[in-house]
């Protein structure tokens, strides 16, 4: 791990149902793949807030990027993983097809430029594993917001209304947010 804060990050996820997905994840071979967004967010949230926090992992949502993918990779990626984990849903997108097929949505040159995009800086968090089971992590925006409750929009979603309302949301299930804006 790269600092404490990464260390204290992986303490968190592998005690998670994380770390049972993130292998099966890897498997897939999906080019330069993260899970981002609010799976691991809810869970270090839950984790720091306890029983007050009542945020749950929704969806895993996993971006890779692949210039020659197209939907049905991402769909078979998401088949492939509801079948092992039939509890849980996911979300898989290629950030490299994602603005083609949504109206009004960026076009991205790398997964990590998707993820640098997402609403708030906590929830721009993602983890990887390599061949070796090693983990891997992308914080763009480091991981003070995530570890303090911090909800923030990133630098293009600051007047977003859809991250002022998806702020809003969070703040009511989990009481110890805090909402700064930049």
């Amino acid at each position: 791990m790269n600092n404490e804060q990464e260390n204290n990050l992986y303490i968190i996820l592998s005690n998670s149902i994380i770390a049972t997905v993130l292998p099966s994840i890897a498997e897939l071979n999906l080019p330069n793949w993260w899970l981002a967004g609010g799976a691991i967010r809810n869970t270090v949230w839950s984790h720091i807030f306890g029983a007050e926090c009542q945020l749950i992992i929704k969806d895993f949502d996993i971006a890779f990027f692949d210039l020659q993918g197209n939907r049905e990779q991402e769909l078979s990626a998401k088949s492939i993983l509801t079948a092992q984990f039939p509890n849980h849903e996911f979300d898989v997108k290629n950030q490299a097809s994602f603005g083609r097929w949504r109206a009004g949505a960026t076009i991205y040159n790398s997964t990590e430029d998707g993820i640098k995009d997402w609403l708030h800086t906590a929830t721009s968090v993602s983890v990887s594993m390599n061949r070796k089971g090693e983990w891997q992590f992308f914080t763009p925006y480091g991981l003070k917001d995530l570890f303090a409750g911090i909800i923030r929009p990133t630098p293009t979603h600051i007047n977003d209304i859809r991250a002022k309302n998806k702020a809003s949301e969070l703040m009511q299930k989990c009481s110890n947010l805090k909402l700064i804006s930049l």
